[in-house]
This record gives structure tokens, sequence and C-alpha cells, in this order.
């Protein structure tokens, strides 16, 4: 047997992990005792007095109007004093984002530099009329000037509302329209696969669209690549050069004023304006990031995600600046120009903590060992996860391969929503039980319910809820605040108990030592012969299977059953796509599950359909299944391969 297979089996046998003794001693948090500390509510000062205040909170937690909790009340600060301001001192020389390209550029902005251009272009915004609680459109790629326009926001007290790069032109008018935003900074294009992107024309469709008129600022990104040249907009490059050397005085904000709005799907199709607040999410942000993710001032810290999504607000931007550290932004893709890209960076930059999806260590997987093996990643002291739930065997090949068996690995489960982290071990103290999150944090209520608000024993399945407010929570829906209470409070509050509960929409199940293992949104549930299924659970079960590196599963259209599963899967390189090994799949979803969740067909696929933030669109998989039209792929950063699936649904 030779030391790789032993090394597997080994691993594959152990169910628990402890934390390393290396990390455990050098950890921010190591007391046992926190999770008692923080049972009452002003425990939670602990996570406001990591930041620098202009005048102290006078309340803890006001919930006279539940659902309507206010924190830190009486309190104010300004985001871009604390992420950038009060380290001048101290660490003014030191790295606060270290910035890769696509194409290999790089830029580094020390704490002064940041301050700078943060200053520069917050004069610019005044100029142009950007007033406190006026909300400023950012629809930009990953680069610096995203968080620059963020922090510059902050200063001057106006709510940022980031939309996401790869979003549609109809998009960027449906959530400018919502926010009442008259201020857009956009970028002529980026680059992807080595390929010059034109966003500025898109950028321009969708003002097409937005009521009332409109200033833009294009930050000029591609140079002489770009397709459309900047023509009426204002250049970001000339404002902040127009206003070199200015000095913008921080705006004190009242701790629940708007730090920025986020807009997010919801079940009637219509984006949702999540509004989180200054004093409270800040104060989470930067909690989270100290006690989870362990973040140091000397440390060089990289999160994975896109800034314009919530992972990034918190764990690029606003955790990590608050805490005074470097984070590293990175614009590319994971396999360009070759698949040890990642590897490469975390080598070249003496990457500390790595925080990603498990979409992509599925795809690392898949690649094989060499590329991470062709790299010192000794650096790495601890590693996370976060966007979905991931398997066992994608976590312990990522304790392994990646962490060396030395890093402790974080589960997080949390939502655009929560703020910040909610349920995930914390990296000194617990055990790590791979597939499972863990124990809810610190101050977090999290329990697993039945369809009437009553807890469900310990290995059933049930409804994830939240039973106690949290400081990163959501302050309401932006103008809306009846959707609010309809979307997140109503379903499991129990008005004869007085109490509130929050409700995340996911399933969930709890074991004997109160670790949740989240098994994906409610409703991605099938229901087979009147049997309701997570479809997490049975591609757990699939992934599970050796030589499958990743899968998803949908319910089709049955005759007998009424639903039943249909899974598409990945394979390993080397893994033959045989009917003995497509067997051998349905066999593991009989062993770990059941019968009924016996795949009703397996679907070899060299790829699954994903969004560009890497999310699978399972809508897509469901119509092929069902023989139906898919409609419009132009979201997808992999269109071909729909009709490639298709025609082997077809052939089979």
């Amino acid at each position: 047997m030779t030391e790789e297979v032993e090394l597997e089996a080994r691993l594959e046998a152990q169910d628990t992990f402890e934390p390393p003794e290396s990390f455990v001693e050098q950890a921010n948090i190591t007391d046992e005792g926190i999770y008692e500390e923080f049972e009452e509510p002003e425990a939670w000062e602990r996570a406001a007095e990591l930041l620098t205040w202009d005048s102290s909170w006078d309340e803890v937690l006001n919930d006279d109007n539940e659902p309507f909790y206010e924190w830190f009340v009486g309190g104010e600060l300004n985001a871009s004093t604390n992420c950038v301001d009060r380290h001048l001192d101290e660490r003014g020389d030191e790295v606060a984002i270290e910035w890769v390209g696509e194409l290999g550029e790089t830029r580094t902005y020390t704490y002064e530099t940041l301050h700078r251009e943060v200053n520069e272009f917050a004069a610019a915004l005044r100029e142009q009329g950007v007033e406190a609680d006026d909300v400023v459109t950012l629809y930009l790629p990953m680069i610096p000037e995203l968080p620059i326009a963020m922090l510059a926001c902050a200063r001057i007290g106006a709510p940022h509302a980031v939309v996401f790069g790869g979003f549609s032109a109809e998009a960027l008018a449906e959530r400018m329209n919502a926010a009442n935003s008259s201020l857009l900074v956009t970028c002529d294009g980026y680059y992807r696969r080595g390929d010059p992107l034109d966003h500025l024309s898109k950028a321009r469709k969708g003002l097409e669209d937005v009521d009332g008129d409109v200033t833009t600022v294009v930050v000029d990104r591609l140079g002489d690549d770009a397709a459309s040249e900047i023509e009426d907009e204002l250049v970001y490059g000339d404002l902040v050069e127009a206003h070199a050397g200015a000095s913008v005085e921080p705006v004190a904000r009242d701790a629940e004023d708007m730090l920025f709005l986020m807009y997010t799907s919801g079940t009637t199709g219509t984006p949702k304006g999540v509004k989180h607040t200054t004093g409270g999410y800040l104060s989470y942000a930067a909690w989270t990031a100290h006690a989870v993710l362990d973040i140091k001032p000397e440390d060089t810290y990289w999160c994975s995600a896109d800034i314009g999504w919530i992972t990034g607000h918190s764990y690029i931007v606003y955790g990590p600046l608050a805490l005074g550290t470097t984070t590293l932004m990175y614009e590319g893709t994971p396999d360009y120009p070759e698949k040890d890209r990642l590897w490469q960076i975390v080598d070249e930059y003496d990457v500390t903590q790595l925080y990603t999806a498990p979409t992509a260590i599925r795809a690392f997987m898949k690649w094989g060992t060499e590329y991470p093996e062709g790299h010192d990643l000794s650096s790495l002291r601890l590693l996370g996860t976060v966007g979905e739930p991931i398997n066992p065997r994608a976590w312990k090949w990522y304790y392994t391969h990646i962490g060396n068996e030395e890093c402790p690995v974080v589960d997080t489960w949390w939502q655009t929503e929560t703020g910040g982290m909610m349920i995930t071990t914390l990296p000194a103290l617990n055990t790590m039980k791979p597939g499972s999150a863990g124990p809810p944090l610190p101050g977090i209520s999290a329990d697993v319910v039945d369809a009437r608000g009553d807890p469900v024993e310990a290995g059933r399945a049930g409804y994830l809820v939240v039973n106690q407010p949290w400081p990163g929570m959501l302050r309401t829906l932006y103008k809306n605040d009846e959707r609010f209470i309809d979307e997140y409070w109503d379903e499991y509050s129990i008005p004869e108990r007085d109490q509130w509960v929050y409700s995340p929409e996911d399933g969930a199940k709890l074991d004997d030592d109160g670790y949740i293992t989240v098994l994906g949104r409610v409703d991605d549930v099938l229901n087979v012969s009147g049997h309701r299924l997570g479809t997490m659970e049975i591609e757990s079960a699939i992934v599970g299977v050796e030589g499958v590196a990743e899968a998803a599963v949908v319910g089709g259209k049955h005759e007998m059953k009424g639903e039943a599963v249909y899974a598409y899967v990945i394979t390993e390189e080397g893994q033959e796509e045989t009917e003995e090994f497509r067997a051998e799949i349905v066999e593991a979803v009989d062993e770990t599950i059941g019968p009924i969740a016996r795949p009703e067909a397996v679907v070899f696929t060299p790829e699954l359909p994903k969004t560009r933030s890497g999310k699978i669109m399972r809508r897509l998989l469901e119509n092929i299944a069902n023989d139906e039209e898919v409609g419009n792929t132009s979201t997808l950063r992999n269109p071909e391969i729909v009709e490639e699936i298709q025609q082997k649904v077809r052939e089979e």
C-alpha cells in the first residue's frame, strides 16, 4: 500500500480532528469560558471595543421594537476611520491592500497611500454633490478602486450599494432604481482568462432604464484594450488627481445609521435591499474576523471571494481592515494562466489564512495534488470555507493537501442578512467535524426545529432558526419593513411565547454535541413519493464516493414518484465513467440515505452550469431533467456546458 493510499484510508476512517497545538499556542481566542461570557447581550461590548468610537453607546441592545433591534444605541463612529485612519500612527507604512491582477500586474497600498486615495475620492464625491445618506452604486470588478470607493462613501456618510460586476445591465438598473441612486462608479472593463471584457457598454445599457439623471464615474482599467471609450462620463483617475492631497473630515455616524445596502435574491424574484448599519455590522465583522479567522495585524490574509458579495464586504474589506491587517485581492480565476495560480500567490505573498468556497476546493481536487505540491504553502496558518456546506471528503482533502494537517479548517455558515459568520468552530477551542459547520458562535442562539417551531431530536433534519438578535444582523429591507418581517421573522416566531425567531430558510441537523450540519436551502428539497429529501444530503453522499469530484442533484418529474432524483456528476481525472461506477454511486446513496433517495439517473458531465460567482444553476439542470426549454443562459460563466449536458441526456 502506497503512502498516499494509507493517508487516504486513515483520513476516511477519522471523523473528528483536534486543533493543532501550534495554532492554539498563538490563537486570538483560547478561553473556553467565552461561550458562557456571551450569554448576555452586554458581552457584545467586547466586539464593539475592537473599534474606535467618536462617542460611546448608552445601551448595548434596545429590543423595545422587536424585530427592529438596535445595537450600541447612542454611539457614534465612522467606518473609514476605523479601517484606515486609526492605523496610520502604528501601521502607516504597512501594507493594507495587496492587489494581484488577472495579467499578473500588482499594486500595493499601504495604510498611508490608502488613506490618501480614500480622502481624494471622498472629496471628489462631495464635489459631485453626494451628501450623507445618499446611496452611491458601485458596479466594479475586483480592482482596488472598489474598496477605495466603499471607504470614501463611508467617510462622508453616504451608504454604498455594490452590484456584482457579473450582473446584467437589467440587474444594475433594477438595483439603482430601488435604491434611488443617482451616482454610479463603474469601469471600462476588466480581464477574464486573459481577454478584456467590455463592462462600460453594459453599464451604459443599464443606465438607459434608470429613473432620473445619473452621474457616472469610470475607472480606466483596460487602457488601450478597452472596447468602449470614456466619453461623457467622469474619469476616476482625473477626479483623484484633481483632488490630490485633499483631506476630508470623517462624518460621525450614529451606530444605527446605514453603512451599505446589498441587494440579494428574493423568493418573489424581486431583489431585496438588505440594510446593514455602521456600529453593529462593523463590530460584528471585526469580531468574527478576529475570533474565527484569527486575523492579526502582521498577517497577509486572503479571502478569494468577490467584493460584489457579502463575503467580500465583511472579510475582504471591513473586517480585515478594521483589524489593521494586510488583505489580498485577486482579480482573476484560479486556473488562469495555469491551475496552480492560487498556490503561486499563496507562496509568493506568504499568505497566512485562506478563506475560499467549497466549489473551488472541489475544482482543486479534480485538478490534482500536483498543483499545490509544486509550491511552498507552509505560511498558511488557518483555512476557511464559505458559501455552501462542504462535504467531508472535500474538507479532508483541503485539510491534508493544502493545510498539511497543521491548519484548522473553519467551515462557516452565514448569509448576506447575518452580516458575518454565525455557525462555525472557534479554531483553537473546538473539535472539527468534517461536514458539520460546528456549534453556534458565542452569543449566537441557534436551533433546529420542525414545521411547528418545536426543536427536533438530535440527528433529525429540520429548519435552522436563530433565537435571539446579534449585532451584525440586517436591520430591515430598504423601504420595505413589511417584507422584512414576512420573509425572515413570521414563519417560526411564536406570539404566545413572546419570541421572535429569525428564519434563514436553510435545512439543518443538530448532533448530540450541539454541532449543526447545514443541509442547504429549504427550497432545495425534493419530494420523492411524499418524502422530503435535501439535495445537499444526497450530493454529500455522492461526493463521498472515491472518484467523484463534484455533484449536483435536482428533481425531475416522475409518473409514479411525483419527483425523482437526477444526479449530475463530475468525476476526478483518471476515473472512468462506466456503468459499474454509475452503479457504485447509486449504491452509495442507498447505503448513506436509503433507497428512497436512489437517483433515477446519474449523468456524467465535465462541468456544471455555474454563475460567475460559482453558484450551480440547478434550475437549468431541472429543465434538462424534465426535457424543458432552458431559457436564458447569459448569466453563466460556462453557457456552452448546457447544450453538452442536454446532448448527454438525450444519448442516455
